[in-house]
Parts: C-alpha cells; structure tokens; sequence
C-alpha cells in the first residue's frame, strides 16, 4: 500500500454511516439500562423493596459489572476485533434485559442486572477507538456528539415506549408470553425492550474494523507500566476528565434515576405520564446539550479560550446544580419539568467535548484502555453513586419519600461545585498540552 493509501481516511459517507449505526447501538443500550427508572413503583410494590434496594439495582448492581469489566475489555480493545467485542456485548446485554423480566425476586434481579452492566461495557470503549480511527481529529467532536446523543434518545424512548406498554397492560394483572409463561407488566416491559437486541446486533455485523491511525501494525498494545507512566505525566488533565467530570454524571444519573418517582410523588402524576413527559424532556433537552457544547467550545476558542472544552464543562455543572436546586423548590409539575429541562441540558453539554480532548490527547495504542478507565471513574462515582446518594438522603436524612427532590439538590450542591473546581484546575495543563501538539 501506497504512502498516500496508507494516509487516506474513510470516506465521509462511510464514517456517518458507522457512527449512525453505533448511535443506535448506545441507544438501545440506554433503552436496556433506563427502563427500570420508569418501573421502580411496580416493581417496589410487586417484590417488597424500599429505595434502596430500588436503587442498589439501578446503580450497583449494573455497575459492578460495568466497571470491573470496562478496563479489561478496554484492553481487548486495543488488541482485538473492536466491532466482534461490541457484537458480543450487545447480544450480552440484550439477553440479561430479557431475564430482568424473568426475575421473580430481588436476587434474580440483581443477578440479572450485573448480565447487563457486563454486556454494556463492551460498547463505548471500542466505539470511540473506532470513530476516532474513521475520522479526522479536527473533524471528530462532531459524530462523538452524534453518538453521545444516544443515552438521551435511549433514556427518552425507554420512558415514552414503556409508559405505552403500562398503558396497554394497565387493566391486565399479567401478559402471557409465548414460552415464558405469564407476567407482570413490569416484567413484560423488560422482555420487550430487551428482544430488539438481536437485530442491533446484525446492524453492527456491517460496520467494517477501521485500520488503526497513528499506529504500526506490527506494534503490540504497551505494557501497563507505559500506560502509567503517560497518565502520571499528564496526570492534571486526566485528573480532570476521570474525576471531574464524573461529578457531574453523578447528577445526571440521579436525575435520570428519579425525575419520573419526583413527578409521581411530589407532583401526583400517574406514572404513565410521567414516563411520557420526562422522556420526552430526556430525548429533547439532552439531545439538543450534547449537540450543543460543540458549537459552545468553538465560540469560545474562537475568542481566544485555550481551555474551551473544560471551561464548557465547568459551565454545565454549575449550571445543573442552579436547575436541580430550583426543581426542589418549585411547587407545579409545568415549573419542575421546565428546571428537569434545564439540568438535562446542562449536565450534556460537556459530554461530547471531554469524550473528544480524550481521543485527541491519548495515544492510539493507548485509548481502549484510557476510555476504559474513564468508563470504571464516570460509572464508579455517576452511576454507583448518583442514585444511591439520592435515595440514602431520601431515606436517612429527610425521611420522607416527598423529598426526593429535595435529596436531590442536596447532592447536587456538593458535586456540582467539586466538578467546576476540578475542571477548571486542568485548564493550564489542557492549554500547555495543545501548544506542544500545535
């Protein structure tokens, strides 16, 4: 292969093709991971679980599979066929979402719930290495946005899809399923969300392994101690990505976790509507943040601001923190979801940004691995503790299941600010690193 074959990046028309397909892909995965959100009534009601219990399955449970894995298939990622270990993960995923709706108790789901943390850590590593691998650095913030518009659309369709299924099976006391016998309309909802998978999965069988950039073939992934050593040198921007912005996915995954229990407790929605109104919120106001923080950095670089993309995150979380404080003292559901809009966008408008500064920043050997990690830090802090930290605040502070709003402006006060400060300490760092490369 020619010099000038060897430097050719895909064709434009290849690269949104792959990047819509895996945009569908972390859609459903969203869809798999966010429905039980809309079922934490029923299912309390159902197996006898207090909040948190409730919230052991939305964060814990998936997340200790999620983490433990994400840095080891991160390395596979280095390594291996990045499109095979997305399949794998998929088809993973997809049948332990179908066992959440076999689940009889609250063991069977836990259990289950870790079968999809497991599956759903094969994706975004290896989905980033790949587009970063599909298309030019100075043109790639805009499909990660793209893709990373995923968990908004998912979390959207998980609670507009599942309020019509509770529509459909709201007269039924349970649905009799071919093969599986007859369940709840919980568990009904689980079964159908989870089928589609198998189809995703031959979706993703067309995209094509993209050659690795940056990189000679012949040259293995580095040893742990290189890796190391290139995180210690660099270690005031990855201390800002891997923990700051964390904090602020702390906040997005306790909004996610209980905006449709606030709706329903505080505000009297039956729980239908509150799917239908909070997904429709999730699909627009975290869609248009993520699209958004790109058209953001570029205004402010353009004047001059060499750490644009962390000085975007600094501005969504603070401003999360003002929309989550504010949802905690309006007293109508028109006001709540209007500052439930608010944080939704706030808390996305970095996302794309810190997902892209990491593929430019990291070595290509290197970002399997370094996604990974980031994965374990947003996961470990945002999705383990996000819920958990509301629902503990509910329960043992306010105890009053009114208050969850009010738990959740609670901790949204102490990650927030932690979040901007960590942030904005590694704009020097950010600024000095884009100089040597420049």
């Amino acid at each position: 292969m020619s010099r000038s074959e060897s430097d050719r990046w895909p064709s434009p028309a290849r690269g949104w093709y792959v990047t819509f397909v895996l945009l569908v892909g972390y859609t459903f995965s969203f869809v798999d991971r966010q429905v039980l959100n809309l079922l934490v009534e029923p299912i309390r009601a159902d197996l006898g679980l207090t909040d948190t219990e409730i919230s052991l399955l939305q964060g814990f449970a998936f997340v200790l599979t999620y983490v433990s894995l994400s840095v080891p298939i991160g390395r596979m990622v280095d390594r291996f066929n990045r499109v095979r270990i997305m399949i794998a993960g998929i088809l993973a995923w997809s049948a332990t979402t179908i066992a959440c709706g076999m689940a009889r108790n609250f063991s069977q789901l836990l259990v289950a719930r870790m079968g999809v943390g497991a599956g759903e850590a094969a994706l975004s590593p290896a989905a980033w290495s790949v587009l970063a691998d599909y298309f030019h650095p100075d043109r790639l913030a805009r499909p990660i946005s793209v893709y990373l518009m995923g968990p908004y659309i998912g979390a959207g369709i998980a609670m507009i899809a599942g309020s019509a299924v509770l529509d459909w099976t709201a007269e039924l006391d349970a649905v009799a399923v071919p093969l599986l016998g007859a369940l709840a309309p919980w568990q009904f909802t689980f079964v159908a969300v989870g089928l589609p998978g198998i189809l995703i999965a031959a979706l993703f069988a067309t995209v094509r392994e993209p050659r690795r950039r940056g990189r000679q073939d012949s040259v293995g992934v580095p040893p742990w101690a290189e890796v190391v050593s290139y995180l210690n040198g660099n270690r005031r921007i990855y201390i800002a990505l891997h923990v700051g912005v964390p904090f602020i996915v702390v906040m997005l995954y306790g909004l996610q976790a209980w905006v449709p229990t606030i709706l329903v407790r505080v505000f009297d929605m039956d729980l239908a509507t509150a799917g239908r109104q909070y997904g429709l919120v999730a699909l627009l106001a975290g869609s248009a943040g993520v699209l958004t923080g790109p058209f953001l950095e570029r205004w402010l670089r353009a004047r001059g601001d060499g750490g644009a993309p962390l000085r975007v995150g600094m501005i969504g979380a603070v401003s999360a923190t003002v929309c989550l404080v504010a949802l905690s003292r309006v007293d109508t559901a028109t006001h709540a979801l209007a500052a439930i809009a608010g944080a939704s966008f706030s808390v996305t408008l970095p996302l794309a940004l810190i997902t892209t500064v990491m593929q430019h920043v990291t070595p290509n050997a290197m970002r399997g691995v370094v996604n990974g990690l980031y994965v374990v830090a947003t996961n470990v802090l945002g999705l383990a503790l996000g819920p958990t930290l509301v629902a503990a605040t509910t329960d043992f502070v306010f105890a009053d299941p009114k208050a969850v709003a009010n738990s959740l402006a609670v901790v949204a006060m102490v990650v927030g600010p932690m979040a901007a400060i960590l942030l904005w300490s590694g704009i020097g760092a950010y600024r000095a690193r884009q100089a040597t490369v420049a």
